[in-house]
């Protein structure tokens, strides 16, 4: 079956598609680039799901192809659950990642309790009237300076529970294992599959 990620990031869509050739090959992944889609779709829900719902919506009503989309949320405890669902422009409209780092570890400068979770939600959309949501987190905590040069967005900052590392110093064939994306991923996979007759 032909799935449209409904994402303008190569990262996500790299490690989504690792998933995908190891786990459900009968699927093959459509881009937005193949698709000759350029713009960028608005995030305007309060919550990750909204926006996850409101990205697939977009491309599904644009093609009528079978389309996921997701949304990812940083929660720090500290900061009262932000960035959250404005994980992405936490420092501001078209900002950069590392502007939301800087951001980040300003605010944490001098704080002890620097737990923080990875929360990813994907919605998928298989026909005008159906759709599910998946929902993959990680607890772990915010590294006081960035560290490595592997991933994208918090990556270089988090560093997951029973670990040392952050998610920037895994290959990705590690963090595909056990992200909050990653996470998500394999339920949606897990969903394409024992339902792939019906698909």
């Amino acid at each position: 079956m032909n799935l449209v990620f409904a994402t303008h990031n190569q990262h996500k869509l790299q490690e989504a598609q690792s998933k995908l050739l190891q786990s459900a090959p009968f699927v093959a992944l459509v881009s937005l680039d193949t698709l000759g889609f350029t713009e960028d779709i608005p995030e305007t829900g309060d919550t990750l799901q909204e926006n996850a719902l409101q990205k697939a919506q977009a491309v599904y009503n644009r093609y009528g192809i079978p389309c996921f989309s997701d949304d990812t949320g940083l929660e720090i405890e500290a900061l009262g659950g932000a960035p959250g669902v404005y994980s992405a422009r936490f420092a501001g409209e078209h900002c950069s990642f590392e502007d939301n780092m800087c951001k980040v570890l300003q605010l944490l400068d001098g704080q002890t309790n620097r737990k923080a979770c990875f929360k990813t939600v994907i919605a998928l959309i298989v026909s005008t009237t159906t759709h599910y949501f998946f929902e993959g987190h990680i607890e772990g905590t915010i590294h006081t300076e960035r560290k490595g040069i592997e991933g994208f967005g918090y990556d270089p900052i988090f560093v997951p529970c029973d670990d040392i590392q952050t998610f920037a110093e895994m290959p990705l064939s590690e963090k595909n294992k056990r992200s909050h994306r990653a996470l998500a991923l394999d339920k949606l996979i897990q969903f394409l599959k024992d339902n792939e007759a019906k698909l």
